[in-house]
C-alpha cells in the first residue's frame, strides 16, 4: 500500500485538542497548522503553532464548522494532511470527502464508515446484523405504560442535543416536537427515535484502533458515567467493577462493530450497561474522544501518533495491543457553576496552574491571562491522574485539583474533587443518575473556612498597603487613607467582603500597631506569623497555615492547602445604584437571546416560574424565568440581540391576586 507520509499537519479545530494533537507532532517532527476564528486570534493553540490561518467571523457556523474555509486554509499553508480532531466537523462524511478530494491526507476513518455510523437508527440495524446487542426500539406512536420510561434521542449528532427522558405517556408528544426541533436546530436532521431508558445505567465505552492490514485492537474499557446534561464529567479507564466476561463481550462487540463498517484509525463504541450487568449498543463516535487521555494511560500509547501511522498506511506496531497497567482517572475543568443549573462562566482567566509530578497530565487550550469567551465549550482543561490502583489514581487526581490555582471564572473544580471523593464514587457505584442524586450535597457549602482566609486577604491588603505608602513617603509607616476617610493605625480597621459564588459577606476587623505588621483584631486563637502581599501564614489555635493571595482589582483570590476562596472587597457604605427593582430579569451570562415565549409583550400576565426568554451562551440553551406571578411591565430583549452579563432584559411586577393567564410556552430545547 502507498504510503503517505506527513510533513505539515492542519488541525481543523481549537483548544485544547488542537494543543494536544500539536504536541504529539512536535515529537514526530510534523509542521502544524491552525485555524483560527477572530474571537481566537490570540489563543493558546494559535500560539503554539508553526503556521496559522484566519478564519474570518467568531461564531463556530462561519468558522470551525465551514469546511471549504478549512480545506482552503489547509492548501494555502502548505499542508498535506488534516486532523478534524473531535467536535466541529470530525464526523462530517462530507468534510473528510472533500479533504481528500483536495489531495490531502485525511486522520480520519474512511468516509463510508462515517456515513454508516452518523445516523444512531441506521447505526443500530447494522449492529443487529453484526451481533452487536442493542435496546429494542420503541415506537411513539403505539407506545404504552409498560413501555415508560422512554429516552427520545436524535438519529444524528450527540452531546445531549435532542434528548429527553419521558416519564409519563401524557408528556410524550410534546416531548417528541421539542427533540426534533433542537434535534433539527443543531444537527440540520430532525429525526429522533426512542428506546427504552435504563435506569441506573452505566455508560462504559471501548476505545479500538484499527489500520489497513486487518488489525483492530480494543484497548479495554472507560466508564463515563459521571455526566451533566448528558455530557461527561469524569471518566475513567479500566471501567471498574465489570468480571470478565462482560469485559470479553464488550471487546468482541467493539471489534465486530469496527470490522462491520470497514473501520481505520482511532474510533469508540459505546455501550449502556444496565444494573444487571447486560450491555447495549449506543453509539459509535468516529473519531477521537475527550477522554482518550485515560487509555493512553494505562497502556503506554500515543492514539494521535497512531492515528498518524495509520494515515500513513502503515500497520499498528503488533497484532494485539500492549498488556494494560494501573488505572487513570480524567476530570473535566469547566468554567461553569453547577450550583446554577450548570451555567456557563465567561471572562478572564487570571491563572491556571496545576500541581506537576509523577502520574499527572494536564490537557488544556488555555494558560493564565487568557479569556474564555461566549462563542465556545466552557472547557478549561482536562486533569489525567494514572496509578498503579484506581483508589491511588482517585485520591492523586483529587488533591491535585484541590491543590490547583485557578483564578478567574467560577468553575467547577470543588464538585469535581468532592465527586472524587463521594464514598459512592469511591465504590465505584457509578450510573448516568449520579449527579441527579447527589448534586444538591455536592454543590452545598463546605467544610472550608472562608473567615479565616479573609483574614489572610484583609492582612496581605493591609501590607500592600503600608508598603505603597512607603513608597512613596520615606521614614516610616504612615496612616493609611481611603478616600475621603483618615484611619488611625492604632485603631481597629475593617474591611467587608463577599464569598463568591454564593455571596455569603465576611467582616474582618485588624489594626496596624507601630510595628507595622497588621495584626487580627479580636479573634481568639488566631495571630500572624508573617504578612506579605501575596502570602500570610497564621496559627490558628495552634496550626500553622499557609495563604496564597492573588489581587485582581475588587476581586481577591485566596489559595490555601485545602481550599480556594475568592472573594470581591465591598465598599464600606452601600452604593444605591448596584439596586435592581424587584422582579427585574438579569442576564446571568453574556449570550444571544434566541426566542421569547409565544405572545409575550409588555402587559402580558405571567406566572412564576414559566419561561419567558431563552438565551444561548456557550453551545447550550438557558431559560429564563418569571421570578414571581404578575404583570410583565418591560420587556427589553428580542430574538438575535447580544445581552451582556447583568442586562436588564425584563422585569415583572408582581401581582399575587392576580388569576395569571399564562402566555403558551414552546417546548424546552436546552
Amino acid at each position: 500500500m502507498r504510503s503517505d507520509v506527513i510533513h505539515t499537519l492542519l488541525v481543523a479545530n481549537r483548544g485544547e485538542i488542537a494543543c494536544r494533537i500539536f504536541r504529539t507532532c512536535r515529537d514526530l517532527g510534523i509542521t502544524t497548522v491552525a485555524v483560527y476564528s477572530d474571537a481566537d486570534a490570540d489563543a493558546l493553540h494559535v500560539r503554539e503553532a508553526d503556521l496559522a490561518v484566519r478564519l474570518p467571523g467568531a461564531a463556530p457556523a462561519d468558522t470551525y464548522l465551514r469546511g471549504d474555509l478549512v480545506v482552503a486554509a489547509a492548501r494555502a499553508a502548505g499542508a498535506d494532511a488534516v486532523h478534524p480532531g473531535y467536535g466541529f466537523l470530525s464526523e462530517n462524511a462530507a468534510f473528510a470527502a472533500a479533504v481528500q478530494d483536495a489531495g490531502l491526507v485525511w486522520v480520519g476513518p474512511p468516509v463510508k464508515a462515517i456515513e454508516l455510523m452518523a445516523s444512531k437508527t441506521r447505526a443500530k440495524e447494522l449492529m443487529a446484523g453484526a451481533g452487536v446487542p442493542l435496546l429494542a426500539p420503541v415506537d411513539p406512536a403505539t407506545a404504552g405504560p409498560d413501555d415508560l420510561p422512554l429516552l427520545l434521542k436524535a438519529a444524528a449528532g450527540g452531546g445531549g442535543r435532542g434528548m429527553r427522558i419521558v416519564r409519563e405517556l401524557v408528556a410524550l408528544p410534546g416531548e417528541l416536537l421539542a427533540a426534533a426541533a433542537e434535534a433539527a436546530s443543531a444537527f440540520g436532521d430532525g429525526e429522533v427515535f426512542a428506546e427504552p431508558y435504563v435506569e441506573r445505567g452505566r455508560h462504559v465505552e471501548v476505545q479500538v484502533m484499527a489500520d489497513a492490514h486487518d488489525t483492530v485492537w480494543a484497548l479495554s474499557t472507560r466508564d463515563c458515567s459521571l455526566q451533566r446534561r448528558h455530557q461527561k464529567v469524569i471518566e475513567e479507564a479500566p471501567a471498574p467493577g465489570l468480571d470478565e466476561a462482560l469485559r470479553t463481550r464488550l471487546h468482541e462487540a467493539a471489534v465486530a462493530a469496527a470490522r462491520a463498517v470497514g473501520y481505520r484509525g482511532a474510533g469508540t463504541v459505546e455501550f449502556l450497561v444496565s444494573a444487571e450487568g447486560r450491555p447495549y449498543f449506543l453509539e459509535m463516535n468516529t473519531r477521537l474522544q475527550v477522554e482518550h487521555p485515560v487509555t493512553e494511560a494505562v497502556f503506554g500509547l500515543d492514539l494521535v501518533a497512531l492515528q498518524l501511522r495509520v494515515a500513513e498506511g502503515e500497520p499498528l506496531p503488533s497484532p494485539e495491543p500492549p498488556q494494560p497497567s494501573g488505572h487513570a482517572v480524567e476530570a473535566r475543568l469547566y468554567a461553569e457553576d453547577p450550583a446554577r443549573d450548570w451555567q456557563p462562566q465567561t471572562g478572564a482567566l487570571l491563572t491556571l496552574e496545576v500541581p506537576e509530578g509523577p502520574g499527572l497530565r494536564l490537557d488544556t487550550g488555555y494558560t493564565g491571562g487568557d479569556t474564555i469567551g461566549v462563542h465556545y465549550d466552557p472547557m478549561i482543561a482536562k486533569v489525567i491522574a494514572h496509578a498503579p490502583t484506581r483508589t491511588e489514581a482517585v485520591r492523586l487526581l483529587a488533591r491535585a485539583l484541590e491543590r490547583a490555582r485557578i483564578h478567574g471564572p467560577v468553575t467547577n473544580r470543588d464538585l469535581l474533587v468532592r465527586s472524587l471523593r463521594h464514598p459512592d464514587f469511591g465504590a465505584a457505584r457509578l450510573d448516568t443518575g449520579f449527579y441527579e442524586r447527589h448534586l444538591a450535597d455536592l454543590t452545598a457549602p463546605g467544610a472550608g473556612d472562608p473567615a479565616t482566609a479573609a483574614l489572610a486577604a484583609t492582612l496581605a491588603e493591609a501590607v500592600r498597603g503600608a508598603e505603597a505608602v512607603r513608597s512613596t513617603r520615606p521614614g516610616g509607616p504612615a496612616p493609611a487613607r481611603f478616600g475621603a476617610w483618615r484611619n488611625v493605625p492604632s485603631q481597629p480597621q475593617r474591611k467587608r467582603y463577599r464569598s463568591e459564588p454564593d455571596g455569603t459577606e465576611h467582616e474582618v476587623a485588624y489594626r496596624t500597631p507601630r510595628t507595622g505588621t497588621p495584626e487580627p483584631y479580636e479573634i481568639p486563637g488566631t495571630r500572624v506569623l508573617a504578612a506579605t502581599p501575596d502570602r500570610v501564614t497564621l496559627e490558628v489555635d495552634g496550626l500553622t497555615r499557609h495563604f496564597t493571595i492573588t489581587a485582581d482589582g475588587d476581586r481577591v483570590h485566596v489559595d490555601a492547602a485545602d481550599a480556594s476562596y475568592t472573594f470581591t472587597a465591598l465598599p464600606r457604605f452601600t452604593d444605591p445604584a448596584t439596586h435592581t427593582a424587584p422582579g427585574s430579569l438579569l442576564a446571568p451570562m453574556p449570550g444571544t437571546v434566541v426566542r421569547l415565549a409565544e405572545g409575550l409583550a409588555a402587559g402580558v400576565t405571567v406566572e412564576a416560574g414559566q419561561p419567558l426568554i431563552w438565551l444561548e451562551a456557550m453551545k447550550m440553551e438557558h431559560r429564563i424565568l418569571a421570578p414571581a406571578s404578575g404583570t410583565l411591565t418591560a420587556l427589553h430583549a428580542a430574538p438575535g440581540h447580544q445581552v451582556e452579563v447583568g442586562a436588564l432584559l425584563a422585569v415583572v411586577q408582581e401581582d399575587p391576586a392576580a388569576t395569571p393567564v399564562p402566555v403558551p410556552v414552546p417546548e424546552e430545547t436546552a
